[in-house]
């Protein structure tokens, strides 16, 4: 969560947070409604609530669990338990409040066991799981604060060091056998209405919504920090303005890009931003800077599998996505609070897209022709001719796949930059010159 947030920014945050958590409330009520399972998180309370003697509603039973796990956060974490996370026991109450109202709202959305009722149930379900998509954006683009269902997967993958998209999909499956069991305790079988096919439907449906939808829900970021954005001005790039320069500098494997970028801060004094933000998001993380830059661009069909699990549901970005997503958040923000702090280069890392709307960032990309990179590659980094080329192109790619998976934009593409050299055609030091000469430093 940002410090620099005015007044009115924070109270509209709130409200979309709040309006968030209505939304999630509709889309629960309404995956309910449609008795084929409804989503892990609201499993346990649902099957409860449905024992005849059972003295709460639905939404009383959530707020009941919620606050339990609240909790379990503070007994994990004690003394690194942030007191703001205690405003989490609100967010229970209006989550539960929100979800028995949603049950009201949505009592007449009830079909059949008649083909009709089920085609009707399985659109209801899919319009839920739209609604529950858009809801969770809503939740993360808030940047409020922490749903406990969310902050326990979160507290136990910090403490004890394991990976959160692992953590979630573990905590989903509990909280499914917890409601399985609840079955068996209070029905004496397996109930499907309750804990159905529905279930599995939710988990991976959702996080398809949340990945699709997201490139459309610009305009709420825009509306949520536009007071940040009016205070940005157009004026030229200048070292002494009061925001700060950045020059982010993106390259092909072996175009020699770091060290143009290494030699530009030394003839700025400025600071460069590589490997320590690797180190920085290590030590939030609570992974080794090794494990970070091995994970940084590598997406495998398991790590997409883990992603949609870790998406169905959540409020911070890193508090809900895969290892690799939580990375790539993680460093984005790490990147934007030393940019911050005063003028920087900061390489990689899709940082050009990070500051697209500051008037003071200048976008660099560094290429080269094949040949110079393969010298580059086998003098410099010690590979075989015979892999050489290889790894060229093998890196590249995974830089472009990094690249378009968290911005729709093509890699190397000139329209995301404002300066675009071939490191083939001019020596190091002059591509350094080029650059401050572009920048009037």
């Amino acid at each position: 969560m940002s410090n620099k947030r005015s007044f009115k920014e924070w109270k509209r945050r709130c409200i979309s947070f709040v309006f968030s958590l209505f939304i999630l409330g509709i889309g629960v009520s309404l995956a309910i409604r449609a008795n084929l399972g409804s989503s892990p998180i609201t499993c346990p309370p649902y099957v409860i609530s449905m024992v005849p003697s059972s003295p709460l509603t639905v939404g009383g039973y959530i707020f009941c669990m919620q606050f339990f796990f609240v909790l379990l956060q503070f007994a994990l974490l004690r003394k690194d338990f942030k007191k703001i996370q205690f405003l989490q026991l609100g967010v229970c109450l209006l989550f539960g409040l929100f979800t028995d109202l949603g049950m009201w709202l949505t009592e007449p959305f009830q079909w059949g066991d008649t083909l009709s009722g089920y085609i009707m149930r399985w659109i209801q379900l899919a319009v839920s799981g739209l609604i529950l998509g858009v809801g969770v954006i809503w939740e993360v683009h808030s940047d409020v604060l922490l749903i406990p269902g969310e902050g326990l997967p979160v507290t136990i993958a910090k403490v004890f060091r394991i990976d959160f998209g692992k953590v979630k999909i573990m905590f989903d499956v509990f909280l499914v056998t917890v409601a399985i069991a609840c079955c068996y305790l209070f029905f004496g079988k397996w109930r499907w209405d309750l804990v159905g096919v529905g279930t599995l439907f939710s988990m991976f449906y959702v996080g398809i919504v949340v990945r699709f939808v997201t490139p459309h829900m610009k305009w709420l970021d825009d509306w949520l920090s536009s007071d940040s954005r009016q205070h940005q001005t157009a004026s030229s790039i200048n070292l002494d303005s009061k925001s700060p320069l950045i020059i982010t500098i993106s390259r092909q494997f072996g175009s020699g890009g770091h060290e143009i970028g290494e030699k530009l801060a030394a003839a700025l004094g400025i600071s460069l931003y590589d490997r320590s933000i690797v180190d920085r998001a290590a030590d939030e993380l609570g992974y080794s800077p090794k494990s970070i830059i091995e994970k940084e661009q590598k997406t495998s069909d398991m790590d997409l599998l883990e992603m949609i699990f870790a998406e169905g549901s959540g409020i911070l970005p890193e508090m809900k996505l895969s290892e690799d997503d939580s990375i790539f958040v993680t460093e984005s923000r790490i990147i934007r609070n030393l940019a911050q702090r005063g003028a920087c280069v900061v390489i990689g890392r899709c940082a050009d897209f990070l500051f697209k709307d500051n008037p003071n960032c200048f976008r660099v990309f560094i290429r080269s022709d094949k040949e110079s990179a393969y010298k580059r590659v086998v003098d410099q980094y010690h590979i075989s001719e015979q892999q050489a080329d290889g790894e060229i192109s093998r890196i590249n790619q995974e830089r472009a796949n990094h690249y378009w998976r968290y911005t729709r934009k093509r890699w190397g593409d000139t329209d995301n930059y404002d300066l675009v050299l071939n490191s083939s055609k001019v020596h190091i030091d002059d591509a350094v010159n080029i650059i401050r000469s572009a920048i009037h430093c």
